[in-house]
């Protein structure tokens, strides 16, 4: 594995590789850094070369002052990219990622081979905007080990509840223990990425191979979001995982893996 940083209009990202191969850029969701990729790029290390990124906001990369939009951090992606002289790559970007993926897209199209978008969306309705507005708010005022309950009851699904209790406990505690959390400025800089992100007028612009997939169970981007998704980008495939949630990548790990590594072999 190696790693470094790029800068990006005056943002420091940084980046792993892992894996060699074909040039896979994997994108993650809004309060996560690369290394939550683990359980994926543990599989797809051995088919293509993974570039991982801790995108604005999070992890080892700088966190300025937002807002941030998922049109920048596309930037962001096209700046790793270039200083590794990856002129084309498979795309796979979750939840806040897969709307960073739809942006690279849409505004590099030469760059991209074929895309994965994973638990997300093309615009938001009102309740969603209000929803993430509202996790500004209770960040300030909640014990960090008391936000991620509330983020876990949003993202996982209620079957995970039944034999994963004690897991989903042990990273409330790991969330209180952390000494280098996110910062505010971070955490709010990314909600509103993902707050005003709207591609639905462009995305009959996206002409690669497209797998979405969506968990039936998510609450946080629920399905009519994929199912826009899947109507406007000609020839998308559409793969539910019927008890899944929002991280219904976790929770079927394992087919998971198996459906995304395969369209990613073929496209």
């Amino acid at each position: 594995m190696s790693s470094g940083y790029v800068n990006s209009n005056g943002t420091n990202i940084y980046y792993q590789i892992r894996g060699t191969g074909e040039p896979l850029v994997l994108l993650m969701g809004f309060g996560a850094d690369g290394n939550v990729w683990e359980q994926h790029a543990a599989v797809y290390e051995q088919h293509f070369q993974c570039i991982i990124l801790d995108n604005r906001g999070v992890g080892l990369s700088d966190q300025p002052k937002g807002p941030y939009t998922t049109k920048m951090m596309a930037a962001d992606t096209i700046a790793v990219m270039d200083s590794l002289e990856v002129q084309k790559a498979r795309i796979a970007g979750i939840s806040m990622g897969g709307a960073i993926a739809q942006e690279v897209a849409i505004n590099y199209p030469d760059r991209v081979h074929s895309l994965a978008l994973i638990s997300t969306w093309p615009v938001f309705n009102n309740y969603a905007k209000t929803v993430y507005e509202n996790l500004k708010k209770l960040r300030v005022t909640s014990k960090p080990n008391d936000f991620m309950e509330l983020l876990q009851l949003w993202i996982f699904a209620p079957p995970h509840y039944d034999d994963n209790l004690a897991d989903l406990q042990a990273g409330q505690q790991e969330a209180a223990a952390n000494e280098t959390p996110q910062s505010q400025n971070g955490f709010e800089g990314q909600l509103d990425a993902c707050i005003h992100h709207d591609s639905v007028d462009r995305l009959h612009q996206i002409n690669v191979p497209t797998l979405i997939t969506i968990g039936q169970m998510d609450i946080f981007t629920p399905p009519p979001f994929s199912d826009i998704l899947h109507e406007k980008i000609v020839g998308s495939q559409l793969v539910n995982f019927p008890t899944g949630g929002h991280v219904h990548h976790w929770e079927d790990l394992e087919r998971f893996n198996r459906v995304t590594l395969a369209f990613l072999l073929d496209n």
